[in-house]
């Protein structure tokens, strides 16, 4: 029974955190319980139990006599996260070009191929799913869990700003220059030039969202 217990509680916080991503329950909504254990057809105690996993994630939060939020990425938020996703990733990077065999650079090369042409055609949305996947590619041959879990972590907290750095002018043609001199760096074996130019990415990519997020400022106001 405690096992039922458990996997339905992690399958509520999973319902819940793809309602998250998706914007159904937007940055700052109030988490009513009854209704949600209504509208989900459970009992209090699941909901509660995913509601402690999603706040110890980061993406709500708990505040005394008032309930649960979903959680809101402020500025400063990104300004903290950024330079810290940025040493992980960079570390990574720093890994996959000593751990990296022939196959998996022409794999990369595929990748970045791939990447190339979604970005000359245009095609915003693949050119996203392809960056992901050239990324996850590099931690996954760092081959260290712990940088893995980390990155995981704070990728989640950043879903919630909502912001895409490629809607920044020119960031498109900066982001894949950007990639193609981390590949050049792995293909060379260069650790440290990987490390840097992976770090240069992400800082980089903090600037795009800085500039999206001032553009919808003034379009709001």
């Amino acid at each position: 029974m405690r096992l039922v217990q458990n996997s339905l509680h992690q399958e509520v916080a999973s319902t819940l955190r793809e309602e998250i991503f998706a914007g159904t329950l937007g940055p700052g909504t109030f988490i009513d319980e009854l209704a949600l254990c209504e509208r989900l057809q459970i009992s209090r105690t699941p909901l509660r139990e995913a509601l402690k996993v999603l706040t110890a994630e980061g993406l709500m939060r708990h505040e005394p006599r008032r309930g649960c939020f979903v959680n809101e990425v402020t500025e400063q938020d990104l300004d903290d996260i950024f330079p810290v996703i940025a040493l992980l990733e960079g570390r990574c990077a720093y890994e996959a070009a000593r751990n990296a065999s022939d196959a998996d650079l022409q794999e990369l090369g595929a990748l970045h191929d791939r990447l190339q042409g979604h970005a000359k055609a245009g095609r915003i949305t693949d050119y996203y799913a392809t960056n992901f996947a050239i990324h996850e590619a590099i931690i996954l041959l760092s081959n260290n869990r712990w940088l893995s879990q980390s990155i995981a972590d704070l990728r989640k907290i950043l879903k919630l700003s909502r912001l895409q750095s490629l809607g920044a002018p020119g960031r498109l043609a900066q982001s894949l220059s950007e990639h193609m001199t981390v590949f050049a760096a792995l293909k060379s074996r260069d650790s440290q030039g990987a490390e840097a130019a992976m770090r240069t990415h992400l800082t980089r990519q903090r600037e795009a969202l800085r500039q999206v997020g001032g553009q919808q400022a003034r379009f709001a106001s």
